[in-house]
């Protein structure tokens, strides 16, 4: 924890400055991380930075930023899930534990500290940036880079180099009500490059028997879920990071299991990390480039548990509320652009893909529109449809709907289901 004076010249205000070290490989002998070359990533190739806002008087630097990383960091080691820059947390609650408005966080370069090379690896700094839920919802509506560039244009949001204020009683919108134009001009230009989120979710299949063993959806509807195995659980991993890093056209790889101490996407409380995950295609420049759910690597790894595809007659679909309120963004801002959308499960291998008519490589056909691969569903939905869906599911926007609550489309053999949290603590939900 660094006192730094700023630069007031440039009205950068001083601040304390956080840096964590562990993240990165610290001791190159793999007794934490796997030591993989001096040219590869040190441990997980970042560390994590936060620039808090020196209060007058302040004399020593206040801890809770560093519980907050803490946090984060705790997250990364235990799903083994990197963060990259223009990733969007969500946290719910105040960050130090006040009435602040600041409830949120982005992640982005740190303005000072570049990449450096180490003798066991790579390492870059990732800032975190406080940021109000206004400012979170934009960001997943557009995309992380595009606030984190706006924040840089106000003074009180942080400015050039984002510092939080958690002082700060504006969102950017109502310190600049144009910027707010600008945001919507991007999301209808660009859509959203948030491709998924780890989610609380489920799907049952209403084509079959409950009796039947063999449908997939015992992997989660079980008292014991099965589990893939270790070695098909790393092979999967594998293709989720290489993936999107390999083609020409921005991919979705097979779902990769996480652990389910910690969760991705979904509100919970504040003991847990809570991750919007922007960074399934941060490090793509989507808008240049076809969606595909393919990878060129892909179906040499894919494990055999996964190959048979079953196309499905009838479909149902259970979210939380968090996860119901993300449903109008994933078709609007994803699939009225050609693109997917993933739902990931933080207590399984459950996994839920929306799918647009233009994405190549999907298993989901016009003609078999619901399709699963194991325990991984797509869902194919034809522009039409998904402008229906939009009207039917305008309510959810609304923190007043009155739970459960139930959406069905019973020509398209479709129903959707906004359950209460309570009802994801057992696994047969």
């Amino acid at each position: 924890m660094y006192r730094n004076p700023g630069r007031p010249a440039e009205d950068v205000p001083e601040h304390w400055h956080y840096v964590s070290f562990g993240l990165s490989d610290l001791y190159g002998d793999n007794r934490v991380h796997e030591f993989t070359g001096v040219e590869g990533p040190s441990g997980f190739g970042f560390e994590l930075t936060f620039r808090l806002r020196r209060e007058t008087g302040e004399t020593a630097p206040p801890t809770w930023p560093a519980e907050l990383m803490q946090g984060l960091a705790r997250y990364v080691f235990q799903s083994e899930n990197t963060l990259c820059s223009g990733d969007h947390v969500s946290w719910h609650s105040p960050l130090d534990n006040s009435e602040s408005r600041i409830q949120h966080m982005l992640l982005t370069e740190d303005p000072q500290l570049q990449p450096v090379r180490t003798p066991f690896g790579t390492v870059a700094f990732l800032q975190i940036v406080g940021v109000c839920t206004e400012e979170l919802q934009a960001a997943q509506q557009w995309n992380g880079q595009g606030i984190l560039e706006l924040l840089r244009t106000v003074p009180v949001a942080g400015g050039s180099w984002l510092i939080t204020d958690m002082r700060r009683g504006e969102t950017i919108f109502e310190s600049d009500p144009h910027l707010q134009e600008r945001v919507d001009k991007g999301i209808a230009t660009d859509g959203s490059n948030l491709s998924g989120v780890s989610a609380k979710c489920a799907w049952v299949d209403l084509s079959r028997p409950p009796e039947d063993e063999e449908d997939s959806r015992s992997i989660y509807l079980e008292t014991h879920p099965r589990r893939l195995s270790d070695k098909d659980t790393e092979q999967i991993r594998e293709v989720l990071r290489r993936g999107l890093e390999m083609n020409t056209k921005p991919i979705l790889p097979p779902i990769s299991s996480q652990k389910p101490q910690q969760q991705i996407g979904m509100n919970h409380d504040r003991a847990q990390l809570v991750q919007s995950v922007g960074h399934f295609q941060s490090k793509q420049t989507e808008r240049t480039r076809k969606d595909s759910l393919e990878s060129e690597s892909s179906a040499a790894i894919v494990p055999h548990e996964l190959i048979r595809t079953r196309q499905l007659e009838s479909v149902h679909l259970k979210f939380n509320q968090e996860s119901g309120t993300l449903i109008p963004l994933s078709l609007r801002g994803r699939l009225l652009h050609g693109r997917h959308f993933t739902y990931k499960s933080i207590t399984g291998d459950t996994a839920i893909t929306f799918v647009s008519t233009g994405v190549e490589g999907a298993f989901a056909t016009e003609e078999h529109p619901y399709a699963a691969h194991g325990p991984w569903l797509q869902i194919l939905l034809n522009e039409e449809f998904v402008e229906r869906m939009l009207e039917d599911l305008e309510d959810l926007a609304s923190q007043e709907v009155k739970l459960p609550k139930e959406y069905s489309w019973p020509e398209k053999k479709l129903k959707i289901t906004i359950l209460p949290e309570s009802a994801f603590d057992s696994p047969l939900q």
